[in-house]
């Protein structure tokens, strides 16, 4: 099998292992074979890598103009400009998968993925070593995965509803790592849906003092904001609010009510739940 339908493969299976609702990035070829990007703009050959992931990429693909353009054009998956630690192992397994050296110099292969190998679904893990692909159709976004969120009505639109232990620590406005994985879904579905805007409102306890709940809540709810504008939903789209211990769910004399009054509230304004 030729080299380079050996790496289309490789980046197929590696865009899949990714998981939630990953999606190659799209860019074609100028006539005069320069590479674009997005926008029609002519990318330089020496693409600069930057991002945490960038120090995890193996040597062809860090070192080299071709591999560089590689992983921008396939791996950088919510355009945000920069790689990631899991989008480096993404583009490293598709390397690997295709048989090649990592240290081969010699490296020819494709610096993009034909349009027909681009992975637009997501996966479930049985077991270490095998994958199993759900196909998310042509809508580009995952219902089964916003279904998941359980949205409910109100007067504004579809609501779900974000424990704090979820997102963050105690008393943090600092995402947990699993939370960006949390919020994927609900990127794709904003991304696919241009038109929805959000509304994102940040609620904690009644524990501390009414100015710093009231300060910890607007932190919050904009740390969200920031991760989905990351994951490339603009942020112009995102009404942001914190509401301290003003509108809790339940009481704040137990413990378990507490912890339902630390909350995170997305709504989908003017959108059903019924849609999921």
């Amino acid at each position: 099998m030729r080299k380079d339908i050996w790496i289309r493969a490789a980046c197929t299976v590696a865009l899949a292992s990714m998981g939630g609702a990953a999606v190659a990035q799209e860019r074609w070829q100028r006539d005069d074979d320069r590479p674009i990007d997005r926008d029609d703009r002519p990318i330089d050959r020496d693409v600069r890598l930057i991002g945490a992931g960038v120090r995890d990429l193996l040597p062809d693909l860090r070192r080299t103009p071709r591999g560089r353009i590689f992983v921008m054009r396939n791996f950088d998956l919510n355009r945000d400009g920069r790689i990631s630690p899991r989008e480096a192992r993404a583009a490293n397994r598709a390397f690997s998968t295709a048989g090649l050296d990592r240290d081969d110099r010699r490296w020819d292969g494709p610096d993009r993925l034909d349009r027909s190998d681009r992975w637009d679904g997501r996966d479930r893990r049985d077991g270490p070593d095998r994958v199993v692909v759900v196909d998310r159709g042509d809508q580009g976004w995952d219902r089964a995965a916003m279904r998941g969120y359980r949205f409910r009505q109100t007067d504004e639109g579809a609501r779900m509803t974000m424990q704090e232990e979820v997102l963050f620590a105690t008393d943090s406005d600092v995402l947990r790592p699993g939370a960006i994985e949390t919020l994927r879904p609900l990127a794709a579905y904003l991304r696919a849906n241009p038109g929805v805007r959000v509304g994102i409102d940040g609620h904690t306890d009644s524990r501390g003092t009414d100015a710093h709940n009231q300060d910890l809540s607007e932190r919050r709810a904009t740390s969200v904001r920031e991760a989905l504008d990351q994951m490339g939903v603009t942020r112009a789209r995102f009404r942001v609010a914190g509401h301290g211990e003003s509108n809790p769910t339940a009481s704040n004399a137990t413990s378990e009510g507490m912890r339902l009054n630390r909350r995170v509230e997305v709504t989908l304004l003017g959108r059903r739940a019924d849609e999921f």
